[in-house]
């Protein structure tokens, strides 16, 4: 096959651009041909030259609404499609996912959209909200299938009327990694709190530094950058706590971190199916993560780890608490928690479950 992957961002590296990477890479080895198009370069567009990895950049193409922009980066994608006439084009993230269904239309080229959350979803702020969710439900009809990694997500399309065939559940799944970088989550003296998340509208850190504030022999490890990170940093600082915090900005050894911590939190307004999760799953951590979107679809609740409603700052300290002060429920949680990676998260079960949805649309053209 060959296959165009669409995203908007290039200066970071968060769900979007590791599950492209990931898929680009094995996809490629088994000789599919691959290309992927972006906004303007950035860590993600060199991460794809490092691996070998086609890529394309579309300046106009960016995350903000703009309709001059958007309708330069519309013709733009038309053109990178009928030059590389690929058997399907994959789009993710809203905006790529707009323009992406509108440039294949053009062409009668099949598009796979994937909702790494939708843009609609609960917690996102008003009145892009509601605009989202009036864009993609005028523009669902555009797509050959939309693969949610989340059952939420599938459930919250299906709620405001999208069309149940079109809708398919594929979890997310990350490569395994090395013995030697998962965690010991029951040793050592000091307890170390991770965790891995731009510093923006839908992260929630100021919930985690109030409840992590009374904890006693503990560290947070605060791995990300992004526009609210002086805010968070000030915060720790008012809090009293700024000993306490490491910002270690972005980084490229996540695995490294998370083998080094305790325990991993994700504290949200708004998440799809989070891949920083399953990650500190497969190091072995107990994982503590809000309730928002799909986020706790990978958590046993009381066996993996626990899902703490948006900006409850006390059941999050209580949780928080009792993870420190035992290192014994830390161990047999993190020991579940890889586990349950193993069953049902590992990127070799999601790959074979995307492949045959991305066989399935590209075969569907050729019989047309």
């Amino acid at each position: 096959m060959r296959i165009i992957f669409l995203v908007t961002r290039a200066d970071t590296i968060a769900g979007n651009q590791v599950y492209i990477l990931e898929l680009s890479k094995m996809l490629q080895a088994a000789e599919h041909e691959i290309l992927v198009v972006t906004g303007a370069p950035g860590i993600f567009t060199d991460a794809l030259q490092q691996v070998e990895i086609p890529y394309l950049v579309c300046m106009p193409l960016q995350r903000s609404i703009n309709p001059l922009k958007d309708l330069a980066a519309l013709f733009e994608l038309q053109n990178i499609i009928q030059q590389f006439r690929p058997d399907l084009v994959s789009a993710h993230s809203s905006k790529a996912g707009i323009l992406g269904r509108l440039a294949c239309k053009f062409h009668a080229v099949p598009c796979i959209f994937t909702a790494h959350g939708w843009a609609f979803t609960e917690g996102v702020p008003q009145p892009l909200r509601t605009i989202y969710q009036f864009l993609e439900k005028l523009l669902e009809p555009l797509a050959s299938q939309i693969i949610c990694v989340s059952e939420h997500d599938r459930q919250l399309g299906l709620q405001v009327g999208m069309n149940a065939q079109r809708l398919v559940t594929i979890r997310n799944g990350v490569p395994d990694i090395p013995n030697f970088l998962r965690a010991s989550a029951g040793e050592g003296q000091s307890v170390r709190i991770a965790m891995i998340a731009r510093f923006d509208t839908q992260k929630d850190y100021p919930t985690l530094l109030k409840a992590c504030q009374p904890l006693t022999n503990v560290q947070l490890d605060l791995v990300g950058d992004g526009p609210q990170l002086a805010a968070v940093k000030d915060l720790a600082n008012n809090l009293g706590m700024i000993d306490r915090v490491n910002f270690l900005g972005f980084r490229k050894d996540v695995s490294n971190i998370l083998a080094q911590a305790h325990i991993f939190t994700l504290i949200s307004n708004w998440e799809g199916f989070p891949i920083t999760t399953i990650e500190a799953m497969r190091a072995g951590l107990p994982v503590v993560v809000s309730a928002v979107g799909g986020a706790t679809e990978a958590v046993l609740e009381g066996q993996t780890g626990y899902g703490i409603a948006r900006g409850d700052v006390g059941n999050l300290q209580q949780r928080l608490a009792e993870l420190v002060e035992d290192s014994s429920l830390r161990d047999k949680m993190g020991q579940a928690a890889r586990q349950r990676y193993e069953a049902e998260f590992t990127f070799e079960h999601m790959f074979q479950q995307t492949l045959e949805i991305y066989q399935k649309v590209a075969n569907s053209r050729i019989k047309r």
